[in-house]
């Protein structure tokens, strides 16, 4: 394409840009930052445009008691921001792509990935530097089934203990002295301007990212409104190729294994050039049994890949790691409902 026909492409969206677009998001601080992110960047490209943010709260944000795993899962924090856009008061939906379940309702998509910020685990603590200072018996607090089962592996001497609630809670709770560390994503950290409470970064080698980690996502119901607008034209300039593309092949590892909260299973995409390298694992919680697998391919068929180290990890029995951490997870809301312990 001729720079003359990409500023001809970029006037025509222009044009057909709406006066106005309503953004749905969780009322969380981070999200409410991602969601005036992408307004920005949209009155930046459409200065014709209104665009509102609609704050909600959703069943994730309210059910703090419980593991994520126990109460639904992923869909919990996006299910109101779906129904806001189904019931027309909304446009769009801004979210953290890996809070976002791998099959989404009938007729809606993600129209546009955003550059991903840095896609690593965070090790968060007031007192230590690093999860190997850490001593025995200190608790670690995290609320990801995938970080307790890599956790579990290198430091089996730790107490790994739930921890819900947003990226302020949960910061709380360290600083009040309930956890010795906490573990996070350090984009959410780098994001909301507090790149200083990371005191370690962990390597992708030692803890392997969750599908979708670190980047934003937009979803919509439908690419064209009722009044014409094509929300994919209008949206396109935001979507990040190289980000789309390494995310793609990590949900599709998700997706094959059934990615949810419920099983510890990690995929991670990193592109180079055209080039793109996958790594996946699935494990048990405590991190005694897994499966780990690599492959690298060419970046123009990224589910393809995902399919491919899918493969790897089901010849070394990942389904039936998988099968383990359901079968236990049952047994402990089994225990959990008739007052025993499991």
């Amino acid at each position: 394409m001729t720079v003359k026909e990409s500023v001809l492409n970029a006037t025509e969206t222009a044009q057909q840009a709406p006066a106005k677009l309503i953004i749905a998001s969780r009322e969380s601080r981070l999200a409410m930052w991602q969601a005036e992110h992408v307004r920005d960047r949209l009155a930046e490209l459409y200065p014709q445009c209104s665009v509102e943010i609609l704050g909600m709260t959703t069943r994730g944000d309210q059910i703090l008691d419980r593991a994520l795993s126990k109460v639904g899962g992923k869909g919990l924090f996006v299910k109101e921001l779906e129904v806001a856009m189904a019931e027309g008061r909304a446009d769009l939906a801004v979210h953290s792509l890996k809070d976002v379940p791998m099959d989404l309702p009938e007729g809606f998509e993600l129209a546009a990935v955003l550059e991903r910020e840095d896609p690593r685990d965070a090790f968060v603590s007031n007192d230590y530097a690093s999860l190997a200072e850490l001593p025995p018996g200190a608790i670690v607090g995290t609320s990801s089934l995938r970080r307790q089962a890599l956790i579990a592996t290198r430091y089996p001497q730790l107490v790994i203990k739930p921890l819900r609630g947003n990226l302020d809670t949960r910061l709380g709770k360290l600083d009040r002295g309930e956890y010795a560390a906490i573990i996070l994503a350090a984009a959410g950290l780098i994001r909301l301007g507090l790149p200083e409470r990371i005191r370690a970064v962990l390597e992708p080698e030692d803890s392997l990212p969750a599908a979708g980690q670190g980047a934003m996502a937009i979803e919509i119901l439908g690419a064209a409104r009722s009044d014409g607008v094509d929300l994919r034209a209008v949206l396109a300039p935001l979507n990040h190729d190289a980000t789309a593309r390494a995310v793609a092949a990590e949900r599709k590892v998700s997706k094959i294994f059934g990615g949810s909260c419920q099983i510890p299973l990690a995929a991670f995409a990193t592109v180079e050039g055209t080039a793109m390298r996958l790594r996946a694992m699935v494990a048990t919680p405590d991190g005694l049994r897994s499966a780990h697998a690599e492959v690298a391919g060419s970046w123009e068929h990224p589910e393809f890949l995902g399919e491919q180290v899918s493969i790897l990890l089901e010849a070394q029995d990942a389904h039936a790691i998988l099968d383990a951490c359901k079968q236990e997870a049952a047994a402990l809301d089994a225990a959990s409902a008739t007052g025993q312990d499991a």
